[in-house]
C-alpha cells in the first residue's frame, strides 16, 4: 500500500503543532489559512472573544446549495503524565502505524483533506466542498457554535455534514450527548479533632458521589436503554476531585467534576436537578446549622447535544453510498455532529482511525485507515463533479 507522501507531509506538519485545548490553536489555523491561500482559496477566520483561538471555514467550488461540509477539530488532549515511547508531537512511523498526538483524534482527517485540495481545485465541482475546522472540541465542543452561526448566515444550505471523528471509516448515525458539571462545596474549616465545630467539604463530596452512584444504579435498572450504544444507558461519572488543606484540618473547599453522557432524547438537566434537590433537602439544612456560610454550587460548564439517528437523511445516504456500509451504528462519545444536526443540517460521523486509540499514550493510526479515507474523499469529489 502506497500512501501519498504529500498526505504524510501534511499530517507531519499538523501533528507538530501542540494544540492542546488549554493553549492557543492560532499557529495551526494560520498554517491552514496560508496553505489554502497557496491554492487561491480564501478562508474565513472566526475568533473567540479573547482572539486567542479560532475556527477556520473555507469553500471550494461554487457557492450554492447542495454542498458537503467536512468538519474536524484542531485541538488535542494533553500528553502530560502519559508514558509515550516517542515524542507525541513528532509524527513517527513504525511498521504500518503512524504515532503522534492527534493521529487518530483527529488530525489525520484534516491532513487527508488538505492533501486533496489540489485535486478539489482542479476538478470541475458542480457542488461545493466546505471545510470547517474548529477549536476546543475536546473541552465541550465550545468553538463550533460560532462557526455554525456563520454557516447559517452566509452559506447556502448544505446537503450533508460529515464529521471526521475516528470511526474506522464506518458510518455512525448517533452519539450520546455530553454535559460537564462542576460542583463546588464550601464547608467550614476546623481542627480535625473538633468535628462538631466544622464541616468537611470532602466528606460532603462523598455523600454527593454516593448519591450519584445511586442514580446510576437507578438508571441501570430502568427501561431507558438503547442497545445500539455501549453502555446502553445514560451514565454519570465523577472524574476529578480537589479539596482539603492538610490531614488534620476539616476541608474548607472541595470541587467535583461530573460527566453526564445522555442518550438521544434524554435531558441531562433531569439528573442535575435530582442532584440539586438532594443537596438542597438532604445536605444543606444539616451543614448550615453549623455554619450559614456553607454552600453547594452546581453549574453546567459545557453541554453538547446528542446526535439522533435519521436513516432518511441525505448525509447517511451519501456516506453509505460512498462506503458501502449499511450497518446502523451508535457511539457513546460526543462530537460536534449533534450541534450541526440541532442547527438543521443532516449529519453523520465517518472518519479514519479508531476511537480506542484516542486520548491514550502512543496514539496511532494505521496506514490502511489513511488509504480508506483518501479513497472515500476521492469518491466524494467525483460525486460532486
Amino acid at each position: 500500500m502506497k500512501i501519498d507522501p504529500f498526505l504524510i507531509e501534511n499530517l507531519r506538519k499538523l501533528i507538530s503543532y501542540p494544540t492542546v485545548s488549554r493553549d492557543s490553536n492560532l499557529p495551526i489555523i494560520n498554517y491552514i489559512k496560508n496553505f489554502l491561500e497557496n491554492y487561491g482559496i480564501s478562508s474565513h477566520i472566526i475568533y473567540n472573544k479573547e482572539n486567542t483561538k479560532a475556527n477556520i471555514f473555507a469553500t471550494l467550488g461554487p457557492l450554492k446549495k447542495g454542498g458537503v461540509i467536512l468538519s474536524g477539530h484542531t485541538d488535542v488532549v494533553p500528553t502530560e503524565q502519559q508514558k509515550w515511547n516517542t515524542d507525541p508531537f513528532t509524527l513517527t512511523k513504525k511498521d504500518n502505524l503512524y504515532f503522534g498526538r492527534g493521529t487518530a483524534d483527529m488530525k489525520s482527517f484534516i491532513a487527508i483533506i488538505l492533501s486533496l485540495v489540489p485535486k478539489m481545485t482542479s476538478s470541475n465541482l458542480k457542488f461545493p466542498i466546505h471545510l470547517a475546522f474548529s477549536y476546543d472540541e475536546e473541552v465541550g465542543c465550545i468553538g463550533v457554535p460560532s462557526m455554525i452561526e456563520f454557516i447559517k448566515k452566509e452559506i447556502p444550505t448544505p446537503r450533508a455534514v460529515i464529521v471526521g471523528e475516528p470511526t474506522e471509516m464506518k458510518v455512525v448515525s448517533a452519539h450520546k450527548g455530553v454535559t460537564g458539571v462542576s460542583i463546588d462545596i464550601i464547608g467550614k474549616e476546623a481542627h480535625s479533632s473538633q468535628t462538631h465545630l466544622g464541616v468537611s467539604s470532602v466528606m460532603v463530596a462523598g455523600k454527593i458521589i454516593n448519591f450519584i452512584n445511586d442514580l446510576n444504579a437507578e438508571i441501570n435498572s430502568s427501561s431507558k436503554k438503547d442497545v445500539s450504544f455501549q453502555p446502553p444507558n445514560t451514565t454519570l461519572t465523577v472524574n476529578t476531585i480537589q479539596g482539603g488543606t492538610a490531614l488534620n484540618i476539616l476541608a474548607g473547599k472541595c470541587k467535583l467534576s461530573l460527566d453526564i453522557r445522555s442518550l438521544p432524547g434524554e435531558d441531562a438537566k433531569f439528573y442535575i436537578d435530582k442532584i440539586k434537590n438532594f443537596c438542597d433537602y438532604n445536605i444543606l439544612p444539616k451543614i448550615k446549622k453549623i455554619s450559614n456560610d456553607c454552600k453547594i454550587n452546581i453549574n453546567t460548564i459545557a453541554s453538547t447535544p446528542s446526535l439522533r439517528s435519521d436513516e432518511k437523511s441525505q448525509a447517511e445516504t451519501l456516506c453509505r453510498n460512498l462506503t458501502g456500509d449499511n450497518q446502523i451504528r451508535s457511539v457513546s462519545f460526543a462530537a460536534e455532529a449533534g450541534q450541526f444536526q440541532e442547527a438543521g443540517m443532516e449529519t453523520v460521523i465517518c472518519g479514519p482511525g479508531s476511537i480506542e486509540q484516542a486520548h491514550k499514550p502512543n496514539e496511532f493510526i494505521h496506514e490502511e485507515q489513511l488509504d480508506l479515507c483518501n479513497r472515500f474523499l476521492l469518491k466524494l469529489i467525483e460525486k460532486l463533479n
